[in-house]
Formats: structure tokens, C-alpha cells, sequence
């Protein structure tokens, strides 16, 4: 199992046994988003953990992707490729802070990003995906209180659209945070035909340079529909992979990060999962997510209201 078309075929033969469905998201390495049965934003997996017949789920993303996938289909074996996967902007909201957050606001309610912990979607009302946060957001009435959290940026974002003053926790993604405008303006100047497309989890600075504003999925329609042939690009470079595949006369430009040793920005978290990792989770079926029953039940209906709306 030393080189990567090994692992591709014992994979795929595990996944058979085992009546497994493997799914990835954008920020994956390529050769998992090759490998997987589906490939998508937190949104798409979401909707695809709650459909799937398969007896085991492995999604290659990270911790609360798993555990959104267990909370939606408790009866399926849920795995994923290293345990220590976690999500920056999920640790900046622990539940029992939020909680305190939620008393201090009474008559609020709460919308909370997909990227948040089961104990922290148990707390809420209904969860976003910055796919369809706006949507959910405007069928509020105008007139009632919102609190929105974990992500700052992404909460801003959306009372800028929407005209809403939602109350915010200040919560923030560490790559979509380290984005450096100034390093995007010089590649705008050295490349002036290139468009800036940006995820609203960015700081405003950099959104306000941006052509375009949309989710990891967003963009990639936006890069297939546009007549536009280059773009920077501002989110985890892992989509542009996807990116090139279906546009592949474009050219995609990663956005660097303040790091002044880097010349792209990537999560690394979502690259602790590797091939490797996800030939020995389908071989000895583990790391396993679990959550706890009681939280699940709570955690589950604003998912549901979520994927409703969506």
C-alpha cells in the first residue's frame, strides 16, 4: 500500500464490502476528492448524509461534518479518515459560552453555522450553511431578534445584505481570517484580468475588493459561468482542484495568507485526512463518530428546519 493507485483500489473494494458511501468536501486533497463517491460543500454533504442508504458513512472532511452526518442518520456507522480533524471556527464557540451568550439575549433567535459542535446545534434554532444563510435570514420577520454565531465575518456579511442587526458572536475561521489584502491587490495588479472571488467567511477588506461573494459551492458555479478566464481566489485553495477540472482553459490563482511563506491559503485540519487515513477507516472501521442521544435529539431539529428551508 505504499503508492496512491493502491490505495485507490483497495479503497474502492472496501467500500464495496462494507456498503460504504465516502464523502468529501472541497477543501480535501484531490486525490480524495477523486476517490469519493460525492464531493460538495457542507450543505451538499449535509443533504446527502440524510438521504444515503449505505450501511457506513466516511466523510472526509472534518469533526462536525461527522458528527452532522451521525445526527442525521444515527442508525448508520459514521467514520472518518483521523479524529483530530477539527474546525477552528467550531473551538471558537464552545457550548457552554454560547449558552451564557444566549441567556444574556432573551427573546433571541438562534442561528448557528453548520460549523459549530452537536452541543452548540442543540442550543439553536435553526442552522445556516453560508449557501442558503441569507435565504434562512430574510424569513425571519424584520422586526425580530437574531442572534448569529460562531462566525463574525459571516455574520457581518449577512446584516450588511439583509439590512438585519443580528446580535454576533465573535467567532472567526483561521484560513478564511489570514487572508492578506494586500498580497491579493499585488496579484491583482500583476494579473489584472483576474477576478477576485471571495467566501464570506473572509474580513470585510477583502470582500470589498471581491467581484464575486458566495459559498465554496458558489463559487465554483460562479467560476463555470462566468466568461471570465482567470480568478483569485480567496477560500481554502482544496476547491480549486474541482475548479480546474471543470474549467480546465481557466486559470485559479490561490489567495496567499499573511504568512509571508505561503503562496496559498489551506485548513490544516482538513489536510490531516490523507489516503492512507481513509484506506485504514474503511479497513478497521474507526475513528467512529458518537453523540450523545440526548443532545442528538435536540441537535437534529434545527439541521431538519435547516434542510427544509434549503
Amino acid at each position: 500500500m505504499k503508492i496512491q493507485t493502491d490505495y485507490t483500489e483497495a479503497i474502492s473494494r472496501l467500500r464495496r464490502e462494507k456498503n460504504a458511501v465516502i464523502l468529501a468536501h472541497y477543501y480535501q486533497t484531490g486525490d480524495i476528492q477523486d476517490v469519493a463517491d460525492c464531493v460538495g460543500d457542507s450543505l451538499a454533504l449535509a443533504q446527502w448524509a440524510a438521504k444515503t442508504e449505505a450501511e457506513t458513512i466516511v466523510l472526509c472532511g472534518v469533526h462536525f461534518m461527522g458528527e452532522t452526518a451521525k445526527i442525521l442518520s444515527p442508525e448508520k456507522k459514521v467514520l472518518v479518515p483521523d479524529a483530530a480533524a477539527g474546525c477552528s471556527l467550531a473551538d471558537s464557540c464552545p457550548a457552554d459560552a454560547f449558552a451564557g451568550f444566549i441567556r444574556q439575549h432573551p427573546d433571541h433567535t438562534v442561528i448557528s453555522y453548520v460549523n459549530t459542535t452537536a452541543a452548540v446545534k442543540a442550543l439553536t434554532d435553526v442552522v445556516v450553511t453560508s449557501t442558503n444563510a441569507r435565504r434562512i435570514v430574510e424569513s425571519f420577520p424584520e422586526d425580530e431578534k437574531l442572534i448569529f454565531g460562531p462566525d463574525r465575518n459571516l455574520g457581518n456579511y449577512l446584516n450588511s445584505i439583509t439590512g438585519r442587526r443580528m446580535v454576533l458572536w465573535e467567532g472567526a475561521c483561521h484560513v478564511h481570517e489570514q487572508f492578506s489584502l494586500e498580497k491579493i491587490l499585488a496579484l491583482k495588479q500583476a494579473f489584472p484580468q483576474a477576478e477576485v472571488i471571495a467566501h464570506p467567511e473572509c474580513r470585510e477588506p477583502v470582500l470589498q475588493i471581491a467581484g464575486f461573494i458566495g459559498s465554496t459551492a458558489a463559487l465554483l458555479d460562479h467560476t463555470v459561468r462566468s466568461s471570465g478566464t482567470q480568478f483569485i481566489v480567496a477560500t481554502e485553495s482544496g476547491v480549486i482542484h474541482e475548479m480546474r477540472k471543470r474549467n480546465p482553459s481557466k486559470s485559479f490563482i490561490p489567495a496567499p495568507p499573511n504568512d509571508s511563506t505561503c503562496a496559498c491559503n489551506e485548513c490544516h485540519f482538513m489536510r490531516l485526512n490523507t489516503m492512507e487515513k481513509l484506506y485504514r477507516c474503511l479497513r478497521d472501521g474507526q475513528p467512529e463518530i458518537t453523540v450523545d442521544e440526548a443532545v442528538r435529539e435536540k441537535a437534529v431539529r434545527p439541521i431538519l428546519r435547516m434542510l427544509e428551508l434549503s
